[in-house]
């Protein structure tokens, strides 16, 4: 690897990591294919660069990294709030604390799974922890008012992403599909999965871990061929990397947010990844003219 100044080197990895800045280098590594006698190819990462490969290449995808990770967090933080507030509406008018009541959720939450936890249980303890270590102004004045738990229209607001995409997880299916159909989504089991791969990307950047080029393990589900022609496109793709969930976030926005200027965001970061690398977007999954694409024009 070539590095051109030691010290701006040095000063890089005490304030990232070897480690952590180790993984944008791995791109950079020399390949070896080899087949066996059926044909089958291995490949074989070397602990050599490939000629030519520069330290400062690295760091390079690391910053072009954060910047995408934090573009993700925003998309997350419309889709979150706008879910919380989902639920909030489609449930508080029946019951203030339904999330709470076993009988307004899918039984399955509430029954005992093979380990014997109750699932909904863990749910309501830990929205009751969150509630006592909060300091929101609107919690210590009910607190002061009232005696109970917090009705869903407040709830909502200690809750992290996890709790809502549980909950989510856990609606009476009428109740899902309302919210499913209000976003366009006709399969009520493409956004549940889909809001459980948002939940594990953003832990991933909420942890400033690696993004632009990982496999992702929790992967959104395809809409069934037609049901949502903006996205048929993935089911070509499968790249089962940042593209998908970008993808699936942006058609959502098109709802949640319809004057949110994301998608040209997303496209002007994309025309600012690092030239001269022997990476690009592909490795995170972006088709070529991904951006021409009805999903990304207004």
């Amino acid at each position: 690897m070539v590095v051109d100044d030691e010290a701006r080197a040095a000063a890089h990895l005490a304030k990232i990591g070897y480690y952590r800045l180790s993984g944008y280098w791995h791109v950079f590594r020399q390949r070896r294919e080899t087949f066996d006698a059926n044909g089958t190819r291995t490949v074989a990462i070397l602990d050599r660069f490939k000629p030519g490969t520069a330290f400062a290449q690295a760091v390079q995808l690391y910053v072009f990294d954060k910047r995408l990770r934090l573009l993700f967090l925003d998309a997350i933080e419309r889709i979150e709030v706008a879910l919380r507030v989902a639920m909030a509406i489609q449930l508080g008018p029946r019951n203030p604390t339904a999330h709470l009541d076993p009988a307004e959720l899918d039984p399955r939450f509430s029954r005992p799974d093979a380990a014997g936890r109750n699932n909904h249980a863990i749910f309501i303890a830990r929205q009751r922890d969150l509630v006592r270590r909060s300091s929101e102004a609107f919690v210590d004045n009910w607190s002061s008012k009232y005696v109970g738990d917090l009705p869903i229209w407040m709830a909502i607001e200690v809750w992290d992403f996890g709790m809502a995409a549980t909950l989510l997880e856990n609606l009476k299916a009428a109740d899902l599909r309302a919210i499913s159909h209000q976003y366009g989504v006709p399969d009520l089991r493409d956004l549940k999965s889909w809001v459980r791969s948002i939940n594990y990307v953003r832990n991933i950047c909420s942890h400033h871990g690696r993004l632009w080029n990982r496999p992702l393990v929790i992967n959104p589900s395809y809409p069934r061929l037609g049901g949502i022609p903006m996205l048929d496109h993935l089911r070509a793709e499968s790249s089962y990397r940042a593209y998908e969930i970008a993808a699936v976030m942006q058609f959502l926005l098109r709802t949640m947010s319809p004057n949110s200027t994301w998608a040209p965001r997303l496209a002007q970061l994309a025309a600012e990844f690092p030239p001269g690398l022997p990476v690009s977007l592909t490795n995170a999954g972006f088709p070529a003219a991904w951006a021409q694409l009805p999903l990304w024009r207004p």
